[in-house]
C-alpha cells in the first residue's frame, strides 16, 4: 500500500509567488526611488495628476488612487513641502482645492520614468522578450478579469 503524496495547492503556491514577486518589486522600486528623494506612494500621485489635463481637485485624486482623501492630504502636503506640487483654489468654487504640478514635480516626473524604467530591468532581467511579452499578457487578462464580475465558484 502507497501512501499519496503530498497534494499541493497549485493556486495557494501562485499567489504566494505573486506576494513574494510584490514585495521584491516594491523593494527594488524604493532603492531606485530613494535617489530621487520620493516615496513610491508620493511618485504614483505625480503620475495621477500629471494625466489630467487640468489640476485635479483633492476628491478626484483620492478616487483614482482608490484611498481615503485624509491620505491624498498627507500625500499633497509631503509633495507641496518638497515644492513638486501646489495647491490652488478652484476658480469657479473658492471652496475647492485643486492639486498642480510644479516646474520641479514635471522634472521629478521624468527622473522617475527613469527610475520605473530600471526598476522594471532589475526584475525582468532574467526573462526573454518572448516571456515578457507572454507575461504582459498574463497580467493584462488578470487585471481585466479582475474589472470584470465576480466569478462563481462551483
Amino acid at each position: 500500500m502507497t501512501t499519496p503524496g503530498p497534494v499541493t495547492d497549485a493556486d495557494g503556491v501562485l499567489a504566494e509567488q505573486l506576494l513574494r514577486l510584490t514585495r521584491r518589486l516594491h523593494r527594488v522600486q524604493r532603492q531606485h526611488l530613494q535617489p530621487v528623494g520620493i516615496t513610491p506612494a508620493q511618485a504614483r500621485l505625480l503620475r495621477v495628476v500629471a494625466q489630467y489635463e487640468t489640476a485635479p481637485r483633492m476628491a478626484d485624486l483620492a478616487a483614482r488612487l482608490e484611498v481615503v482623501p485624509r491620505a491624498v492630504t498627507t500625500l499633497v502636503d509631503a509633495l507641496e513641502g518638497a515644492g513638486r506640487v501646489r495647491r490652488v483654489p478652484d476658480p469657479a468654487n473658492r471652496r475647492v482645492v485643486r492639486v498642480e504640478l510644479t516646474d520641479l514635480g514635471r522634472s521629478t516626473l521624468r527622473e522617475l520614468r527613469g527610475a520605473r524604467r530600471a526598476a522594471a530591468e532589475d526584475i525582468l532581467a532574467p526573462l526573454t522578450t518572448e516571456q515578457r511579452e507572454a507575461l504582459g499578457m498574463l497580467l493584462s487578462a488578470l487585471i481585466d478579469g479582475a474589472a470584470g464580475p465576480a466569478r462563481q465558484e462551483p
